[in-house]
């Protein structure tokens, strides 16, 4: 209950945050009374919008309310909590009950709300010990700004109200002054007697007193029109500076990290705070906009012509800017929350989030808008940002593509899930050179429409997802990554002058350099593996990648070096039929579904060159061992030990054929170097047991039939010919020893998947042992190395242990 206990110590702005997440959808006293059963809970790891995980949302749904009811029967000591309770249970049972996704969404927005203002009270307290610019400095300045426009436009307001009187005075004065003007007229008119003549004369000097007061409150009009309109022209200024910082800054600085996010990296998602401030300005921007248009209207009432200019003329150029201020903030404003998969397989479900950050504050959801998704080129993005074409033709075929924008009351956000869109058709674009269907790029284009203000504007909305590869074999994934590695990594934002400023409007689609620095490219690397498995690359492994980047393990210095795209992912390695990328790809997708635990524990060197190993083992004593990456086998970990040569009688080191993820889902790599007896120490000076022991799958001796009633198997591995070596036993006692095992390894045999770079080395002993691929067409069995007869109707080929047949 540490999240709850803390939230208990805030105090002031960030306590009051927190109690304006809560209301009558999630009562403060329910989190109260169920705050540990809460905490407990793994809500972070539910996604309401992944029909996946609707039937855990409808259970823990259904386990919420039945606590909220014992919590409520149990309440006895305060009568007006037990109401309280009683009320929340007959809430969440009508409207979670049938809607559970809605109950989890609730739940994570007020968690995340409560961790933030932690964070924030927590970073405040940091603050008073650090000068240092951070974001939290950031955020205040950006909130005292609003603050200042705020009063700014309350100041407008009351003298916009005082010059609407004064007004309304002036023409009740000037009917005054035209109701004498008609008097004397009628007085004009008649005999001139000395009654009247008197009369005339009394009402001739009222008018000139009240023309003399006319005049000056018409002086006084045009003066404070003038005021108003060098006001709201310096408030204008100020928004613009503001919107411009929050939308051209904050928010692309958000999309930014949220492209980031799609290589690896840390993702501080403040969308909300980015809402708020979004929200706070359209409210600015809405009032003196509304002050503007009631100004026109006073001066269009009652025109007063003046030697400073046309002062209607210059509240319609006010009302100009801010409306384009308001357009580009509602526009710039409807992004993509989730993202489509950047690699997308046709006939493949897939999900996206859009929002419009201040849909709530415009009433948006009031006539609520419609969202469209279609997939669309490079060519047609690049068409549509120029607004050369309209987007009247796509790129292929979405189905489920059409949502209808709701509006959250708990979360106050305008949004809509797209939680079953399918890719059915793509049409591509005409191939030229060695381009391939991995390095054609797509978006995925969301539109709308929506009025505001009683239709008196309408807005047409539309933004473009990351760029998107489309597969439609699980074999173009790598090259696909690849793609979309390349473009998240380095597809920076550029600046393009618009009608308002020289500010960001996007980036030109899809623009990336040809090369790189490597320097670049080894924290793209670091941040990829590190976000697939755990543990980052050090600097001996970045070091040891550019030399296969570059083809040169000669050069020791990369620091200064470009590696074009071609080295990334087109070209081959030296003597292979992969690249660069598809054999680090595979190095990390075998890494993360079968070694993450190894590799954060530090067990696997890795990423180091077959001379580096031996180089480094030959220093050791005999059974010592590492691993390493293959260089020739695509996902591939050989085991690297020292050993004498019983044949040269010398310290030799020998690489066993790399294993595979397909040998990993059979028997894991601590099990395996369990098996064999003949490994001791890992590299450096590490017994094998204490750097593996707690990887090893338990093992009893009289293991009991399955449920099936089968016993199982357990395949052990094994290495022909050093069998004598070990203890003369295997990891496990049951097991039969071979009868047909080789004396020793045979000195002819290369391992052609353990060669360094150019595969020149010829490894100096070793057996082939992938427990997966066996070759059961090309095994000769009746080998003249058998002297013992085999009866084949009693083999279980399961059980059998590929190994490689002398040459």
């Amino acid at each position: 209950m540490a999240q709850w206990a803390k939230l208990q110590q805030l105090q002031g702005e960030a306590l009051r945050q927190v109690q304006n997440v809560y209301g009558e959808h999630f009562p403060l006293e329910v989190r109260f009374v169920l705050a540990q059963w809460i905490e407990d809970k793994p809500w972070s790891e539910i996604d309401p919008d992944n029909h996946l995980h609707d039937n855990y949302a409808a259970s823990l749904c259904a386990s919420f309310i039945q606590e909220l009811e014992k919590k409520a029967s149990a309440e006895d000591s305060n009568f007006i909590m037990k109401l309280k309770l009683d009320e929340a249970v007959i809430y969440f049972r009508d409207n979670y009950s049938n809607n559970p996704q809605q109950l989890v969404r609730v739940v994570k927005h007020c968690l995340q709300a409560e961790s933030k203002a932690i964070q924030l009270a927590e970073n405040l307290c940091v603050q008073m010990t650090n000068q240092l610019q951070g974001p939290s400095t950031i955020h205040q300045e950006i909130s005292q700004h609003l603050d200042k426009l705020k009063k700014k436009t309350q100041e407008t307001e009351e003298e916009l109200r005082r010059m609407q009187q004064e007004q309304e005075s002036f023409v009740i004065q000037y009917q005054e002054s035209s109701k004498r003007q008609a008097q004397i007229q009628q007085l004009t008119n008649q005999t001139n007697t000395q009654n009247n003549v008197e009369m005339l004369t009394k009402l001739q000097r009222d008018k000139e007193l009240l023309d003399e007061a006319l005049r000056q409150k018409a002086a006084s009009l045009v003066q404070q029109r003038q005021v108003l309109a060098d006001r709201h022209k310096d408030t204008l200024l100020q928004v613009h500076s503001l919107q411009t910082r929050v939308l051209d800054d904050e928010l692309i600085k958000w999309k930014r990290n949220q492209q980031l996010a799609g290589n690896g990296a840390i993702f501080d998602n403040n969308l909300d705070q980015i809402q708020e401030w979004c929200e706070h300005l359209v409210e600015i921007i809405w009032q003196n906009r509304q002050q503007i248009k009631r100004v026109e209207m006073l001066c269009t009432q009652l025109p007063i012509n003046s030697s400073m200019g046309n002062i209607l003329e210059k509240f319609h150029s006010l009302n100009s800017e801010i409306t384009g201020l308001l357009s580009s903030l509602v526009t710039s404003t409807f992004v993509i929350e989730k993202l489509p998969p950047q690699v997308m397989k046709t006939n493949t479900r897939f999900t996206a989030t859009v929002r419009l950050l201040v849909g709530g504050k415009l009433n948006v959801h009031m006539t609520p808008p419609q969202v469209k998704v279609t997939i669309i080129s490079e060519a047609q993005a690049n068409s549509l940002l120029k607004n050369k074409v309209g987007m009247t033709e796509a790129s292929g075929e979405i189905l489920n593509n059409t949502g209808t924008m709701e509006y959250h009351h708990a979360t106050r956000q305008l949004s809509v899930s797209f939680r079953n869109m399918q890719l059915r058709k793509i049409k591509r674009a005409e191939k030229k050179g060695t381009e391939s269907v991995m390095d054609e790029k797509f978006s995925l284009l969301f539109q709308s429409e929506f009025k505001v203000g009683g239709e008196e504007l309408v807005f047409r909305v539309w933004t473009l997802s990351l760029p998107v590869v489309v597969i439609v074999h699980g074999n173009q994934e790598p090259h696909a990554w690849a793609t979309v590695t390349w473009d998240n990594a380095f597809a920076e934002p550029v600046y393009i002058p618009s009608k308002m400023s020289d500010s960001y409007q996007g980036r030109v689609p899809f623009a990336v350099p040809d090369k790189v620095p490597w320097i670049q490219m080894a924290e793209v690397l670091n941040m990829k593996f590190r976000a697939a498995c755990g543990q980052g690359l050090s600097a001996e492994n970045l070091q040891y990648l550019a030399t296969k980047g570059f083809r040169n393990s000669q050069i020791q210095d990369f620091s200064n070096m470009m590696i074009t795209w071609s080295q990334f992912c087109k070209e081959p390695l030296p003597d292979r039929n992969f690249t660069f990328w598809e054999w680090f790809y595979a190095i990390m997708k075998v890494t993360r579904e079968h070694l993450r635990v190894l590799w954060n524990d530090g067990v696997i060197v890795g990423f180091i060159s077959r001379r580096k190993a031996e180089e480094m083992l030959l220093k050791r004593p005999s059974g010592s061992f590492l691993l390493r990456f293959s260089d020739s086998e695509l996902g591939g970990v050989t085991i690297a030990w020292v050993a004498e040569d019983p044949q040269q009688e010398t310290m030799d080191v020998f690489m066993l054929q790399p294993f595979t993820s397909r040998d990993f889902t059979i028997r894991s790599l601590a099990d395996r170097i369990n098996d064999l007896k003949h490994l001791s120490y890992l590299y450096p000076d590490i017994p094998k047991d204490q750097a593996f022991g707690k990887y090893y799958t338990p093992y009893t001796e009289n293991q009991p039939p399955s449920s099936n009633g089968y016993v199982k198997p357990v395949l052990v591995t094994h290495i022909p010919g050093w069998t004598g070596m070990s203890s003369g036993m295997d990891s496990y006692p049951g097991t039969p020893q071979s009868s047909f095992h080789p004396q020793s390894p045979d000195p002819s045999y290369h391992d052609s998947s353990s060669m360094a770079g150019g595969g020149d080395q010829p490894m100096h002993a070793g057996a082939a042992v992938s427990d997966m691929d066996y070759d059961f067409l090309n095994m000769d069995l009746m080998s003249g190395d058998m002297e013992v007869p085999v009866d084949f109707s009693s083999i279980n080929v399961s059980d059998l242990v590929a190994y490689t047949k002398r040459e």
